[in-house]
């Protein structure tokens, strides 16, 4: 039998099928005994000898080992970095497993949207499992890491408590802000959403999804009086427009690093909110209603702005925009009539 002798953190992981000490507790039998196992899943889930107490039963050991293994793909980052901390993978698996099991166990006691559900499911996993908190930090992991991990695990443990089909829409969440116009959306990679609208002091608010979770509404500042436009070109890069208090087209950009300062694009009023596209890398197409309700055009070749070029009709909303090759171009608005109208570049 291993023994750590009150030594902090441990130094070592016990022999399969012998239990050990608590570091905190000498007498206390590590609560993760009786499941610890050496082979865990990876791809796929199946029925697991370690799920038999009552409790678990009562949720069913597949949805256990469904969500387990989604954990075990979607996670692979935490299971790495506790493992630099000497957590090794089967006490990581395990600990998962003891959140997922809470959750599927407590999940109907709480009501409210995903991440008020997260924050009092958390709140009670702490209260109620404080020997896990304190040997992760044993072992050395931060408080502000082991939190974060925790209550990864249980949002998306609440996010797939019930198996969706492999197609198909889901429910509706509730994202929170206070928002004064309609959002954009822009995606740089895969799994990653930027969305932007307009706040309540008329600034430019920003929201993410990392493919983990979604992160706080942050301030981008400037002044709006139309919804903004969004578009990536290319990765972790994001540009952004909105119509400026002076009717002019404005613009703010990421750039990997840093968000920009706004600039004042000029080149005339427009009476719209914008649309905008990407056709190449470095390459932005952008379009706009003008005073005499036409539709206008102007675009960044990589090194300057043309100016705006007028493409006739007559629109009633802002336009939208979109590239699905090449250099095709399609523009979409609401016409006189209330009807959607087209027009496109081959």
């Amino acid at each position: 039998m291993s023994s750590y002798n009150g030594n902090w953190p441990y130094l070592q992981m016990p022999t399969y099928g012998q239990p050990y000490a608590c570091p905190i507790n000498p007498g206390y039998i590590c609560p993760f005994y009786n499941n610890m196992q050496t082979d865990y899943l990876e791809d796929d889930y199946e029925e697991d000898d370690a799920l038999e107490d009552d409790d678990l039963m009562r949720q069913g050991p597949q949805d256990v080992n469904r969500i387990m293994a989604l954990i075990n793909r979607e996670f692979g980052n935490y299971y790495t970095e506790l493992q630099r901390y000497g957590v090794q993978r089967p006490v990581v698996r395990n600990i998962f497993r003891n959140i997922v099991t809470y959750v599927l166990q407590n999940e109907n006691k709480y009501t409210g949207s995903i991440e008020q559900r997260t924050n009092a499911m958390f709140n009670a996993y702490q209260r109620d499992n404080t020997r896990i908190f304190a040997t992760l930090r044993g072992y050395g992991v931060p408080n502000n890491r082991i939190n974060q991990i925790i209550r990864d695990i249980i949002r998306f443990t609440l996010r797939n408590i019930r198996e969706q089909p492999a197609t198909g829409w889901r429910q509706w969440e509730d994202l929170g802000g206070v928002l004064t116009s309609a959002p954009t959306v822009a995606s740089w990679q895969p799994n990653r959403l930027d969305v932007f609208g307009r706040g309540q002091n008329n600034a430019l608010w920003h929201k993410w999804w990392d493919g983990t979770r979604w992160s706080e509404w942050e301030d981008l500042g400037g002044v709006l009086t139309s919804a903004p436009a969004a578009v990536s070109w290319g990765p972790n890069r994001i540009d952004v427009f909105g119509r400026g208090q002076n009717n002019s087209l404005w613009h703010k950009w990421w750039n990997g690093t840093n968000w920009s300062e706004w600039e004042d694009l000029g080149g005339g009023v427009i009476t719209s909110g914008p649309g905008v596209a990407s056709t190449a890398v470095n390459r932005l197409e952008v379009f706009a209603r003008g005073g005499n309700n036409q539709l206008l055009y102007r675009n960044w070749n990589g090194n300057r702005w043309s100016g705006w070029q007028s493409l006739d009709g007559v629109i009633t909303s802002e336009p939208a925009a979109v590239s699905w090759g090449g250099n095709r171009l399609d523009v979409f608005a609401r016409g006189q009539n209330n009807h959607l109208w087209h027009i496109w570049r081959p």
